[in-house]
């Protein structure tokens, strides 16, 4: 993900403020301001729009997984995060009591091969004798990702390996921020723990913080040591590990696809911190973990190659896998010495598609999944074409998954969209990131792109910079002025995402984003509500239209017919963003219907995107400030006027001749807001 600013939104700027202060005169330009809508709905001109054309990109950045869409509660789980060697850093985790009570450490006694570091809690105090522990106890607590979410009525289930010399009794609590309120507890009492022992908890809550914190005490004398504790609510999900309310905001916009797992968490600032697909699979408390140099954070890798498809398959999406190919933004592997990186992605395909019983297919079924995962595109790199190594390592790794999977589609790095590509490729990557006006002028940027060959890829858009701030309505009209472009020109077009999708409101690594979210709030932003207006467009039939509008680079429009999987009925949707500061009356007249004529007893559903300021943004407080409205046009006909607010995105969905005597209005707003 990189950033490609613009000076346009200065000048946009200055001409919202000019606009403000000539506010009667723009009274008088509204009211002449008129445009005209031509859609031909006959089945001549009539294309099939792509069924993956619009999906979604997920990347570790902001806290995305580990602390956001993974439910695991603590963090640092391994005590892994502070490096290998000792002693080391166990932060977030903190010490119950003073230095004549309690001393803790690290030291590299974990049972398991591939995460060494333990933590060493050594009691001073006791229950007895002259140094008496203070009351509960002393020990350590995590906080998690900023707060723990505890909600009364639901259960948590406390994972923890522990080891000492002696009998230990250990009292487990989940406690609000400060530790004075107990909101679940129990026990760990154990004669014998001279070798790691797994213990499992069920945690009851019976009150409710959302930042509630993870205590582990005791109040005798002696040393214990702790390794991969972990808290994971039960009601993920299909107990898959997914945070219910960030997944039903994915699967809310039906997406025909998923990225993962990265974007620049895939290449590492350096290769040895890069995503590693083998290091994430397998039980959670073998996995080592790895730092993310890009986005400077740790991970536990709980959500890992295994989790990443698992999602895609419960978001009923294909998934796209985007993987290193010997390149990070520091360090090259030479073409010569690829091999070994390319065996290392064979082994990942055939963990995803191979047999139960081949060597990796097997490692996947002993997970929980016999049946092989759907995995049809995958990605040579990120943002790689402009390093030196990269067309060499390209082609190492494409001849070598062709010959094993000549059906999977192949994404290389280098645009296609303006010259033809040196290599070959299924499709070619396009990323863009800038200003409001850049990113809506680009809704042509494809108009001339090859229409055979490689199809694009738009893997990464988004409006950043000064027109963004944290998510505006500018950046969404600007975004949605693009997608229209891309929907007109999906023939040389097979797949578009935004990105970042989530962001914690904590640790904000990149602005915008389309989901914001804590522990335990979230809300879309206008951009994550843009992509509601195009869920329908994925397989649908796109019509052909034009518009004429003075002037014409401020207005922008598509048309297309969709199948209502609710009602089994057929619409006709028109999008339309008026990007400029006026209102327009629209005059929309629809030819070639044919028998198809429009329902016009049914009327129309007009749906908007708009607010009173070009730059509201959506908060906690206010999560819904920026969001579709819907209303109904109760007249209907294939010439009619509609009016366009300024700085809006529209739609219009008419029913055409129904195929079930039974129209829902409901189901119809439903089926997209």
């Amino acid at each position: 993900m990189e950033s490609r600013h613009s000076l346009h939104h200065v000048l946009l700027l200055v001409l919202c403020g000019l606009s403000s202060l000539c506010q009667c005169s723009a009274t008088e330009v509204e009211a002449n301001q008129t445009a005209v809508l031509f859609v031909n709905a006959s089945e001549a001109s009539a294309r099939k729009i792509p069924d993956t054309l619009f999906g979604i990109f997920f990347e570790e950045i902001n806290h995305a997984g580990a602390g956001g869409l993974w439910a695991e509660l603590v963090s640092n789980r391994g005590f892994e995060a502070g490096g290998p060697n000792v002693p080391s850093n166990i932060d977030p985790w903190s010490i119950i009591g003073d230095e004549s009570s309690v001393i803790v450490s690290t030291d590299r006694s974990s049972c398991f091969d591939r995460n060494k570091i333990a933590v060493r809690v050594q009691v001073l105090c006791d229950h007895i004798g002259a140094n008496i522990c203070p009351d509960g106890g002393v020990g350590i607590y995590n906080p998690g990702y900023w707060g723990m979410n505890i909600e009364q009525g639901k259960s948590y289930k406390l994972v923890l390996y522990v080891r000492s010399q002696e009998s230990i009794d250990v009292s487990v609590a989940l406690t609000g921020s400060n530790g004075l309120q107990k909101l679940a507890t129990a026990n760990i009492v154990a004669a014998d723990v001279s070798s790691w022992t797994k213990k499992e908890i069920m945690l009851e809550a019976t009150g409710t913080d959302p930042n509630a914190r993870l205590e582990l005490r005791s109040s005798k004398k002696g040393v214990i040591w702790f390794d991969q504790v972990s808290l994971m609510p039960t009601d993920t999900y299909k107990g898959h590990g997914f945070r219910k309310d960030l997944f039903g905001m994915l699967k809310d916009l039906k997406p025909a696809f998923l990225r993962f797992p990265g974007g620049c968490f895939v290449e590492g600032d350096w290769l040895r911190n890069a995503f590693r697909w083998k290091e994430t699979i397998g039980k959670w408390e073998e996995r080592p973990g790895h730092f993310g140099d890009v986005w400077n954070y740790w991970t536990d890798d709980g959500l890992g190659h295994f989790e990443f498809l698992q999602l895609a398959e419960d978001l009923d999406t294909l998934p796209v896998w985007v993987f290193n190919n010997g390149v990070s933004h520091h360090d090259q592997v030479d073409t010569p010495t690829i091999l070994p990186f390319v065996q290392e992605i064979l082994d990942g395909l055939e963990f995803a598609r191979g047999d139960p019983t081949s060597a990796w297919g097997s490692v996947r079924a002993e997970m929980g999944h016999p049946e092989p995962f759907d995995l049809r595109y995958v990605a040579i790199g990120n943002e790689d074409c402009g390093k030196t190594k990269y067309r060499g390592n390209y082609l190492k790794f494409y001849s070598a998954i062709k010959d094993k999977y000549p059906d999977i589609k192949i994404i290389t790095n280098c645009d296609g969209s303006t010259r033809a590509l040196d290599h070959p490729a299924d499709l070619y990557d396009f990323h863009i990131y800038s200003s409001a006006s850049s990113v809506f002028a680009n809704a042509r940027h494809f108009d001339s792109a090859p229409r055979s060959g490689p199809k694009a890829f738009v893997s990464e858009y988004a409006v950043t910079g000064n027109d963004a701030g944290k998510g505006s309505l500018l950046a969404a009209l600007g975004e949605a002025g693009f997608l229209i472009g891309i929907e007109k020109n999906s023939e040389a077009i097979e797949m578009a995402s935004y990105a970042p999708l989530f962001v914690n409101d904590n640790d904000r690594r990149w602005n915008p984003d389309a989901i914001v979210f804590t522990s335990s709030q979230m809300y879309g932003t206008p951009s994550y509500w843009m992509q509601h207006f195009f869920i329908e467009s994925n397989g649908a039939t796109l019509l052909s239209s034009s518009l004429q509008a003075n002037p014409a680079n401020s207005l922008i429009a598509s048309a297309i017919t969709w199948r209502n999987s609710v009602d089994n009925n057929d619409y006709l949707r028109i999008k339309v963003v008026n990007f400029g500061t006026t209102t327009v009356t629209l005059k929309i007249s629809i030819s070639g219907l044919g028998k198809n004529l429009l329902e016009t007893s049914f009327g129309a559903i007009k749906t908007t995107l708009t607010s009173t300021n070009v730059m509201d943004e959506n908060s906690f407080r206010e999560p819904n400030k920026v969001s579709p409205v819907k209303a109904m046009l109760e007249k209907v006909s294939d010439n009619m006027d509609v009016v366009l607010a300024p700085r809006s995105l529209n739609s219009f969905d008419f029913l055409r001749k129904s195929i079930s005597s039974n129209v829902d209005t409901a189901s119809v707003l439903k089926s997209s807001y």
